[in-house]
C-alpha cells in the first residue's frame, strides 16, 4: 500500500512531464510549418516551364520555287498597212476572226497594176520576137562569112544586134517582175496564224503608205494566240541557277491567271542578254501552248518555276526563324528541356518552310511560343505537341 509520501512525489512530477510534452509538440509543429513554408518559397522562386510547340529540323532536297508576276505577250503581232496608194475593193475578214497563214484579208483595186503587167508581158514578147529574127540573121551572116562573101565588120554588127536584144529582154523581164510585185501588194494576206483586231477600213476606203502614226492607222492588227508567251522578271541572283538549269534541259514554268482557274505549264524560251541595272532584275519569257485560248495578250498571271534544287538542305518551319537585332536565330530545345539561341543563315524561304544553315538536322526548334523565351528558359510541350 502506497504511502502518502510516494503519492505526493508522483503528483509533483506530473506537471513537469506534461510541460515537456507540450513543448516538444509545439517545437514539432513549428518545424513542420517552417519546412512547408520553405518549400513553398523555393517553389515560388523556381521559374515555371513555358508551354511551346516544337518541330525537328529535317534534311531533304528542296526545290527553290521562284514566284513572279508576269504578263501574257504574243510571240508575234503585226500592224498590217498598205504599201501602195489604192482603194479597198473588198474586206474578207471580220473583227476578232481567227485566220490562218496566207488567208486573204483585203483586196485593193488592182486594175492599173494588171494593165501594167499586160503591157510588160507584151514588151517582153516583142523583144523575144526581135531576138529570134536577129538570131536567124546572125546565123546567115556566119554562113556568108565562112564563104568569104561578107566582112568581119558585118558579122560583128549582126552579133551586136543579138546581144543588144538579149539585154533588152532582161530589162523588160525585170520590169514585168516589178509589175507583178506591185500587183501582189493589192492582195493583203495573213503573215501567220492568229486573231484579227479592229478593222480600220471598209470597202471603198482610200489607203496609202504611211508609218505607224495616229493619222495613218493600220488596216488591221493580227496577233498570234497559239502558242503564246508570258514575260516576267527574276532577281539577278537567280540568273546563274537559271542558266545552269537551261544548260541541263528545259525549265518548266507554271502560270495561273489572277482570276483563278487551272494552271498551265510551259517552258522557258528566252533570257535577256543584260540585267536591268536599275531594278537588278533579268527579263525572262516562257512559251505555252494555248489551244484553249485561256491566256490572252495583256493578261496578268502568277508565275512559278523551280530552276534549281538545294540538295540535303536543313529544313525547319518558317515561323521558327526569329529576327534579332544582329541576325536571325532559332530557339533549340536541349535534353534538359531548356532552350538556347542559335544564330542561323537563311538560305531559302517559302510560305511554310525555311532552309537554314547553323543547326544540324534532328535538332528540336521552337515553332510557337518563342516570344516568351530567353536563353536557359525551361519549356514544356503545350497545345499542338511535338511536330
Amino acid at each position: 500500500m502506497e504511502t502518502g509520501t510516494s503519492v505526493t512525489t508522483r503528483r509533483r512530477r506530473w506537471p513537469w512531464f506534461a510541460g515537456a510534452a507540450i513543448l516538444l509538440a509545439v517545437l514539432g509543429v513549428g518545424w513542420w510549418f517552417g519546412k512547408s513554408n520553405s518549400q513553398e518559397a523555393q517553389a515560388r522562386r523556381a521559374p515555371q516551364a513555358i508551354a511551346v510547340s516544337t518541330a525537328r529540323a529535317e534534311s531533304r532536297d528542296v526545290p527553290v520555287v521562284l514566284t513572279a508576276n508576269g504578263s501574257v505577250t504574243p510571240l508575234q503581232s503585226v500592224d498590217l498597212r498598205s504599201q501602195v496608194t489604192s482603194t479597198v475593193r473588198e474586206v474578207h475578214i471580220r473583227e476578232g476572226q481567227d485566220v490562218n497563214k496566207g488567208d486573204p484579208l483585203f483586196s485593193l483595186d488592182a486594175r492599173a497594176d494588171e494593165a501594167n503587167i499586160r503591157k510588160a508581158e507584151a514588151q517582153v514578147a516583142k523583144d523575144r520576137a526581135d531576138l529570134a529574127t536577129a538570131q536567124r540573121n546572125l546565123d546567115r551572116q556566119r554562113e556568108l562569112f565562112r564563104q568569104k562573101f561578107i566582112s568581119q565588120a558585118a558579122l560583128d554588127q549582126a552579133q551586136n544586134q543579138v546581144d543588144t536584144l538579149n539585154g533588152q529582154i532582161a530589162v523588160n523581164q525585170a520590169a514585168l517582175e516589178s509589175a507583178r510585185v506591185t500587183r501582189g501588194y493589192m492582195e493583203i494576206r495573213a503573215p501567220f496564224a492568229g486573231r484579227t483586231g479592229t478593222i480600220g477600213v471598209r470597202a471603198g476606203s482610200l489607203v496609202q503608205p504611211g508609218g505607224s502614226s495616229p493619222t495613218t492607222p493600220p488596216l488591221v492588227t493580227v496577233t498570234q494566240i497559239d502558242p503564246i508567251a508570258v514575260a516576267f522578271t527574276l532577281p539577278e541572283k537567280e540568273l546563274a541557277g537559271l542558266q545552269q538549269a537551261l544548260a541541263a534541259g528545259p525549265v518548266e514554268v507554271t502560270v495561273q491567271a489572277q482570276s483563278g482557274g487551272e494552271p498551265k505549264k510551259g517552258k522557258v524560251s528566252f533570257v535577256d542578254n543584260a540585267v536591268d541595272n536599275v531594278s537588278g532584275t533579268i527579263r525572262v519569257k516562257a512559251e505555252f501552248s494555248n489551244k484553249d485560248s485561256r491566256l490572252w495578250p495583256g493578261m496578268y498571271v502568277n508565275v512559278h518555276l523551280a530552276p534549281r534544287t538545294l540538295r540535303g538542305a536543313t529544313v525547319i518551319p518558317a515561323q521558327a526563324v526569329q529576327t534579332g537585332p544582329e541576325s536571325r536565330f532559332v530557339y533549340v530545345v536541349d535534353a534538359e528541356r531548356k532552350v538556347e539561341s542559335k544564330a542561323v543563315r537563311l538560305a531559302h524561304v517559302d510560305e511554310k518552310i525555311a532552309v537554314v544553315e547553323g543547326i544540324a538536322p534532328g535538332a528540336r526548334v521552337v515553332v510557337e511560343g518563342a516570344q516568351n523565351l530567353r536563353p536557359g528558359t525551361s519549356v514544356t510541350e503545350g497545345e499542338g505537341g511535338k511536330k
